[in-house]
């Protein structure tokens, strides 16, 4: 099976798809739905709406991460395979949102809604993912070994400074207003926004030849926070079929719960491979 893999994947008259397998939404407690995902020929992504912290702008939709998070889908469910990889796809892609945001709100950023994105694109040697922030990318590649790839979870920073500080609730959210005004600026948090040069600082990875890949906001991941699922190999396999992500995440809702943890939207794509025969001429 494997050298039969291994030649299938470098037949050069095959062209690399993804298939899906599982595609499951939950919305949150707190506020619309605010994750989106999809594929697209090579291309796969995850995006996940940083909810509003600062004086929101009046876009289109029923709140600004939604917007974000919509636009972010079209604007990748147009675009095509890239020849300078996922950095290239992500930097165009910001970039035509950066053009749409300029009609709305003119040159505003820093108010500008964030998300975090992940995008995964099949290649000559198997799968190259980008990441900005804290989408979780769960990959099983044909050599049986499990990686996951993240950048940085978005508010890491604030959380240790008030660890380290002790502070209270007011402070906290002064802090957490704070991180989201330094943003997108040298020796901050990167994330998906408007500027086009998010994607030099974006986490890229090039993988092996992919057999199964899960792709999953952090509203998802929380399984894996709270130990509901112990580790990558046990989240993969709950997430392998659709009845086994539905329950999942039911499971997850009902512990979040019993704890009294305000649920955030959660996202499960999961995507295999698909080969498929390149056009004749």
């Amino acid at each position: 099976r494997e050298a039969l893999t291994v030649h299938a994947w470098q037949d050069e008259s095959m062209t690399l798809a993804w298939e899906k397998r599982v595609r499951v939404q939950f919305e949150g407690d707190a506020h619309v739905q605010e994750d989106s995902c999809g594929f697209n020929g090579p291309n796969a992504w995850i995006v996940d709406g940083a909810t509003t912290l600062l004086e929101p702008l009046d876009l289109p939709a029923a709140s600004n991460p939604q917007w974000l998070a919509q636009q972010l889908n079209t604007v990748l469910a147009e675009s095509t395979a890239s020849t300078g990889g996922v950095r290239a796809l992500l930097a165009g892609v910001l970039s035509t949102i950066d053009v749409r945001a300029t009609e709305l709100v003119g040159l505003e950023r820093v108010r500008f809604p964030s998300a975090a994105l992940s995008l995964a694109q099949l290649n000559e040697q198997g799968v190259e993912i980008a990441s900005l922030a804290d989408c979780s990318v769960v990959v099983r590649t044909h050599d049986g070994d499990t990686h996951l790839v993240r950048a940085e979870l978005a508010d890491t920073r604030v959380e240790l400074e008030a660890a380290r500080r002790t502070v209270d609730a007011q402070e906290r959210a002064r802090l957490l207003c704070l991180d989201r005004e330094r943003r997108n600026t040298p020796g901050n948090v990167w994330v998906a926004r408007r500027e086009p040069e998010a994607a030099d600082h974006a986490h890229v990875v090039q993988l092996g030849p992919p057999e199964l890949m899960v792709m999953a906001s952090d509203g998802a991941w929380r399984a894996v926070d709270l130990g509901i699922v112990a580790g990558l190999e046990q989240f993969l396999e709950r997430t392998s079929t659709t009845l086994g992500a539905l329950a999942l995440l039911h499971e997850l809702r009902a512990h979040q719960e019993r704890i009294g943890e305000l649920a955030d939207d959660a996202t499960i794509l999961t995507l295999a491979p698909r080969p498929t025969p390149s056009p004749q001429p």
